[in-house]
């Protein structure tokens, strides 16, 4: 058995805009659709569900399961094009199937000829109609039966301050008013599936006070924990189920995270994340870790315009953003040597840290928030603009833009002025194969069997955890940190 010492297993999920420029292609829920369609029938990239995995949200051919291990659909609340990475244990992997997954897409859409026409963007709020959509972490953690009811809280703090570093940076706000008002009958109507569950709902002005945030979905947080998070949503989801379930571990499902561009940024969360996880399961962080208020701490980091980022803790003591993550930083150097992802993130933890306290805004080529005000900073400067200006929006979406070709990102990224993880090999390899310490391996291997067709293969049924092909051979994968490879298997 391989020595798992400091692993975990991670999965990323994340939710997609969708612009259509072009009224004679359809609606954006329309292209969609096309476009996953496209990557199953005519791009071939995995198998489509023959069976609804819910009656309602992901019923039959809503998506499937990829040769690269990961997951297409479309979610059927909001209509929008959903990716999950397959289960990996390290950063690299993590990162470059995550990009893999948004490579496929504009594939697709370069195949249907929509290039131009049909943009997708990994951002995480729609600032005119006050929408906000997820990028959702899951962590194999260790959960005894007060997880959720005291040990999670441990884990706040954290959550809270990280984004001073993992933050995407948006322009202006969100105020939420209206709270308990009930939805309206033609709005059920018209969308019932969105509504399932809802009883009480908000509505979303502009905020215009605010010029510049740290985060895209504070303003959006009401809770810190909660199971039904439509209109209600919480940093935590808490889950209890056999996705990543294995050997008295569970799922945690992060909401509260942002779709990063800059792979620095997004390795540096996810690597502190599983590192302050660490600290919990082991029972090393305690009260005297924990916040005042931390949703109110949560808005009030991501508008601080002066970047001093004051937080008032439980015991009336006042601190730093900064100094919460450099008390949980401490604490985990315990865990330096157990392997070169862990070491990496300590290391680019406590030099990010430094730098933050000494000058933010030197942090250009590896945190997302300090390269998007850059930019946008620039182009109010050419166009002698201020803050109030409307282009501005513009100008955030564009950051986040997925295609290579027309996004603001990847072309400073392409200019060297950003800090990979990852690289471009790395990223066209993950589209196809997946990672091979996990048990994506083996499903992804029984997908291509499935793929290749074959009586048998016209009856199948793909999970994280089984495949079914014909009527009787079933393969479990009940550990994600196998691989289950026939052709390693196979001696």
């Amino acid at each position: 058995m391989n020595d798992r010492t400091g692993q975990r297993i991670i999965g990323i999920e994340t939710e997609f805009g969708t612009m259509v420029s072009d009224p004679e292609l359809g609606s954006p829920e329309e292209a969609v659709e096309a476009i996953k369609d496209c990557i199953f029938y005519d791009l071939r990239m995995g198998a489509i569900d023959l069976h609804a995995r819910d009656d309602v949200f992901e019923p039959a051919r809503s998506g499937g399961f990829l040769l690269n291990g990961g997951r297409m659909y479309v979610d059927a609340v909001g209509s929008h094009l959903e990716y999950a990475t397959a289960e990996t244990v390290t950063l690299r992997d993590l990162i470059a199937n995550d990009r893999a997954g948004q490579r496929m897409i504009v594939q697709a859409i370069k195949h249907l000829g929509f290039e131009g026409q049909i943009q997708v963007f990994n951002n995480s709020v729609d600032h005119f109609g006050g929408h906000t959509f997820g990028c959702h972490e899951n962590y194999l953690v260790k959960m005894e039966d007060d997880f959720y009811t005291g040990r999670i809280q441990l884990l706040v703090p954290f959550l809270v301050t990280r984004q001073i570093y993992a933050g995407v940076g948006r322009v202006g706000g969100h105020r939420l008013g209206s709270f308990g008002s009930i939805p309206r009958y033609e709005d059920v109507a018209q969308n019932p599936v969105d509504y399932i569950w809802v009883s009480n709902m908000y509505s979303v002005a502009p905020d215009h006070s605010v010029p510049f945030q740290l985060s895209q979905r504070a303003d959006h947080i009401l809770k810190v924990l909660a199971g039904r998070v439509r209109f209600n949503r919480a940093l935590i989801n808490p889950k209890w189920e056999q996705y990543y379930a294995h050997d008295e571990m569970q799922r945690l499902h992060v909401l509260f995270g942002e779709s990063n561009q800059n792979e620095f940024a997004y390795a540096l969360k996810v690597g502190a994340t599983h590192l302050a996880l660490r600290l919990v399961e082991d029972s090393v962080l305690d009260e005297s870790h924990l916040l005042a208020d931390p949703l109110g701490a949560l808005r009030d980091i991501s508008r601080d315009q002066s970047y001093q980022w004051k937080v008032l803790m439980l015991d009336g003591s006042l601190s730093s953003a900064v100094e919460v993550q450099q008390r949980v930083l401490d604490l985990a150097q315990r865990y330096r040597g157990s392997n070169a992802d862990t070491d990496w993130t300590l290391d680019a933890w406590q030099t990010t840290l430094d730098q933050l306290v000494k000058d933010p805004m030197a942090l250009a080529d590896k945190l997302d928030w300090v390269k998007k005000r850059q930019i946008i900073e620039s182009y109010m400067a050419e166009e002698g603009i201020g803050w109030e200006d409307d282009s501005l929006h513009s100008v955030d979406l564009m950051y986040h833009n997925i295609n290579p070709e027309e996004s603001l990102f990847y072309a400073v990224q392409d200019m060297g002025e950003t800090t990979r993880v990852a690289d471009e090999l790395d990223v066209v390899e993950a589209m196809t194969d997946p990672p091979s310490q996990t048990r994506a391996k083996g499903r992804s291997e029984l997908i291509r069997r499935i793929m290749a067709g074959g009586k048998d293969a016209r009856i199948y049924g793909v999970d994280w955890s089984a495949v079914l092909i014909g009527r009787h051979e079933v393969h479990e994968f009940p550990n994600p940190y196998e691989n289950y490879s026939e052709s390693q298997n196979s001696t």
